[in-house]
């Protein structure tokens, strides 16, 4: 018996928000809604599909009445496919993202932000072909 890893939860004020931003972000689209949630995605996941074999997790933004405690511990890490870690800092901050302050310190390979609502999450090494 195993199971899978199917979606990654986000709590949060404003789950349309949140879910806009993300979806821009790493170009999901938005695969459900219901009151008080928005469900991303890159694809549209069945159980047939879930079941056959692992997938990439959805991300789900529930509205919940409590604001953030603190730092976040657990993280998303985000890599840019197409262009330097620099320039998708500066997309990102166009979204509304960000620069954030952990305890880092200065001089690493990564940078880290923060979404709209205040979730922390890094954007680490260029995925992009070299030249």
């Amino acid at each position: 018996m195993t199971s899978r890893f199917t979606e990654l939860t986000v709590d949060c004020h404003d789950p349309e928000r949140l879910a806009a931003f993300w979806c821009q972000v790493l170009d999901f689209q938005v695969i459900d809604r219901g009151e008080g949630k928005v469900e991303i995605g890159s694809w549209v996941p069945t159980v047939e599909d879930v079941r056959a074999r692992q997938m990439p997790p959805t991300v789900v933004f529930i509205q919940v009445p409590e604001g953030r405690a603190g730092k976040n511990r657990l993280h998303l890490d985000v890599s840019p496919i197409d262009g330097s870690t620099e320039d998708e800092v500066t997309r990102l901050l166009g979204l509304g993202a960000t620069r954030t302050d952990v305890g880092q310190g200065a001089g690493r390979s990564w940078v880290v932000m923060a979404d709209p609502e205040g979730n922390e999450f890094c954007v680490v090494r260029t995925l992009a072909p070299q030249n």
